[in-house]
């Protein structure tokens, strides 16, 4: 093994590791970041579950199942971090748009897409496609629109209930 790896190396070494050991607990791995911080590595994954929330018992399964093998790949000390992604987690990828078909969602955008629209407002995300980007329902218009990739400044979940 090379002493010196990348830090996008060691992602693209342990993402099989790490995409494997999660379905075997039927999970999802959203997010891997490996990032140093004050002198420190730290290794984050953020999983998810379409059957069912994210539980302390599945994060604690997933860092004690990759622990070892994740030893072998990765030359140096670093701390080992495995949450949920939050109710409230910045979409950051075509595959996290399709993950979370049907869930409620924050979005701003670039452009409005209508005359007098907000430039944020709240939807549900329908479907999302190369060809036509994200499709989301609006609850302030009742409607549904396609916005291209290049016209999306955020999205983010919001599946906390209103109170």
């Amino acid at each position: 093994m090379k002493e010196h790896l990348s830090k996008k190396e060691i992602i693209e070494k342990i993402m099989p590791v790490i995409e494997n050991t999660a379905m075997r607990y039927n999970l999802i791995p959203l997010e891997v970041a490996l990032d140093k911080e004050n002198g420190h590595w730290f290794l984050r994954i953020f999983i998810y579950s379409n059957d069912h929330p994210v539980s302390h018992q599945d994060c604690e399964n997933i860092s004690r199942s990759l622990g070892d093998l994740l030893d072998e790949i990765i030359p140096f000390k670093y701390y080992l971090e495995v949450s949920s992604p939050g109710l409230d987690k910045k979409l950051k990828s075509k595959r996290e748009y399709i993950i979370f078909k049907g869930h409620k969602v924050i979005i701003k955008v670039k452009n409005p897409l209508e005359e007098n629209m907000p430039k944020t407002f709240k939807g549900e995300i329908v479907d999302y496609n190369d060809s036509f980007g994200l499709k989301v329902f609006v609850y302030d218009t009742e409607k549904e629109y396609d916005i291209s990739q290049d016209n999306l400044f955020s999205v983010r979940l919001n599946d906390i209930e209103e109170l």
